[in-house]
């Protein structure tokens, strides 16, 4: 990755900075291992570390993690420090932007950033290896020991692991190693997404989950605070489908944070603020509610799809004719209100912001099979939107028309799993990301693999997620595996992966939820009491944004 100037980067190096462990006081034992990746047909191999701490995890050690390999340091995009020997100043741990406006992005990396790198890969401990749901990213321990949980330390990754059909719980593993921080004890659902974000304003995200058994079946609600301590089970308990994800918002711009959760809505204590009606057709699968200032009146509507909800409960829109289905918000056309894309399984649909339909279970170029979430970004560099969704043999980027744009070929038959986008060298253009039943795949704007990372999965609704892991700069991949159809599990629960070089442009360093869209929580993991509208801005769903001088920017498109 290319360094920013001086004006927008620190290099902080300290004698106590070391590969393993950065600047945030990581340790640990370590024992050699080999990874091996594939791009472009060919394969490499690096070495790197294990580490046992209730479960395995492997890290490769290239320096620092700004490509040059010397351990200079951990490199942040926040500010100016004259001497290497100052302490980071409070204030540039802190969030600096509160996504109001964004600038242009000035970082770029070379079109060949491409060459792939597990940086650390974890198994999960006591049969617990496979994940079904996404990995989350949040900042939940304090890892250079000042006192306070903030940006200048490492990022962590939260997963749930599972034993097929048996117990499964919420790991938090440092993001910078792998190394297991703790285990949450009581048993999680494991086909249900968790969420992360500061319910209840004590300055630390707590993790919310669903604890019922099974791919489906009645689940109550749990939440832990952010060292695993559980804060409270909800008295209500809700049928949840297979899947199914968990979204924070706060709904009425009150300062208290609501959680929701299919057509239920709960408070930050776990009290029902209301129900909604259940959505008419709807099969026992998987679904992301999310929330969205519809009407424009500076509050969210609660978005399930085929119907959108105002913050106290009373109905939106509810248009019986939309087949129930995962909801994406948008602006697709010239007006400044938002869109919603439904994707299920009779094709695409699209809504205006108040309901209205604009076209109804298409399948545009007859690709299409099954319910599965969708992922909205500018992938071909044109300044508009576009969106990404996968079929069983396909996945595909669309126009909103919808038209084809280019589609790839995959093995993926089983889930409701989705794709994300980062555009990973800066240069306007969001390169596709999906990993189906056994390769984690990233495009380019033609469609054809960057690279490919074997993994192995049934796959249901988790999909891959991009953070800045490790805070040194540069993006990272994260994606999980299960035990597949053969019940034989050929790849870790967890693997990061990183340019092998560290040149990818930074993200930001947190990913809290299912519909996640940038403007939905802070890197600090508090939820906005007034959420911008993210198509007003970004105009993305499910991706990550590019962040340099610790505030979010957009790469103007190519000419």
């Amino acid at each position: 990755m290319r360094r920013p100037d001086a004006t927008t980067l620190i290099t902080w190096a300290l004698a106590s900075c070391v590969s393993v462990g950065g600047c945030n006081g990581g340790s640990g034992e370590v024992f050699a291992t080999s990874v091996a990746v594939a791009t472009e047909g060919e394969t490499g191999d690096s070495e790197g570390s294990t580490s046992d701490a209730e479960g395995s995890s492997s890290s490769t050690d290239a320096g620092d993690g700004d490509g040059d390999g010397d351990g200079d340091g951990t490199k942040f995009d926040m500010a100016q420090v004259s001497d290497f020997n100052d302490p980071i100043p409070p204030e540039l741990c802190m969030v600096v932007d509160d996504m109001n406006a964004v600038g242009d992005c000035d970082e770029s990396a070379p079109p060949d950033a491409f060459e792939p790198d597990v940086q650390w890969s974890w198994w999960g401990p006591d049969g617990e290896t496979e994940s079904f749901v996404p990995a989350l990213v949040a900042n939940l321990t304090d890892d250079n020991d000042d006192g306070v949980i903030d940006l200048c330390d490492t990022p962590d990754v939260v997963v749930v692991a599972a034993t097929f059909g048996g117990e499964s719980h919420i790991y938090v593993l440092d993001g910078a190693t792998g190394q297991l921080h703790f285990k949450i004890a009581p048993f999680v659902a494991f086909t249900i997404t968790p969420a992360i974000g500061d319910i209840d304003n004590d300055g630390f995200p707590e993790i919310i989950a669903g604890n019922g058994a099974g791919f489906q079946g009645p689940a109550r609600f749990m939440a832990f605070e952010h060292d695993g301590t559980h804060k409270w089970t909800s008295a209500h308990s809700h049928d949840h489908p297979q899947g199914g994800s968990i979204a924070l918002a706060d709904l009425d711009n009150d300062g208290d944070v609501e959680i929701m959760f299919d057509t239920v809505v709960l408070d930050h204590n776990g009290d029902v603020v209301f129900e909604a009606p259940a959505q008419l057709g709807l099969q026992p699968l998987s679904t992301a509610v999310t929330a969205a200032d519809l009407d424009g009146d500076g509050d969210l509507e609660v978005v399930l799809g085929q119907s959108a909800y105002h913050h106290d409960g009373s109905q939106f829109y509810f248009e019986i004719m939309v087949t129930p289905g995962f909801p994406q918000i948008a602006n697709f056309d010239e007006d400044p209100e938002p869109e919603i894309l439904v994707t299920n399984n009779r094709g695409v649909t699209l809504l205006e912001h108040d309901g209205t339909i604009v076209y109804l279970n298409v399948k545009p170029e007859g690709i299409w099979t099954g319910l599965r979430p969708a992922a909205v970004h500018d992938f071909d560099g044109d300044g508009l939107a576009e969106f990404a969704v996968s079929s069983a043999s396909v996945y595909s980027v669309f126009e909103p028309a919808p038209s084809l744009v280019w589609s790839a070929i995959i093995d993926d038959a089983s889930g409701s799993s989705g794709g994300t986008a980062f555009d990973f060298d800066g240069d306007g253009r969001a390169e596709a990301m999906y990993a189906d039943e056994a390769q984690l795949f990233i495009f380019d704007d033609q469609g054809a693999p960057l690279l490919t990372v074997p993994r192995s999965a049934r796959t249901l609704t988790e999909y891959p997620t991009v953070a800045d892991v490790d805070n040194d700069g540069s993006a990272e991949i994260i994606v999980v595996s299960d035990a597949g159809f053969e019940m034989m599990q050929t790849a870790p629960t967890v693997q990061v992966i990183r340019d092998v070089q560290d040149r990818w442009i930074q993200a930001r360093r947190i990913w809290n939820q299912h519909s996640y869209h940038v403007t939905n929580v802070r890197e600090d993991g508090t939820i906005p009491q007034w959420e911008p509208p993210s198509w007003a801005t970004l105009n993305t769903f499910r991706t990550n944004a590019q962040i340099e001088a610790g505030e979010v920017c957009k790469p103007e498109p190519q000419g």
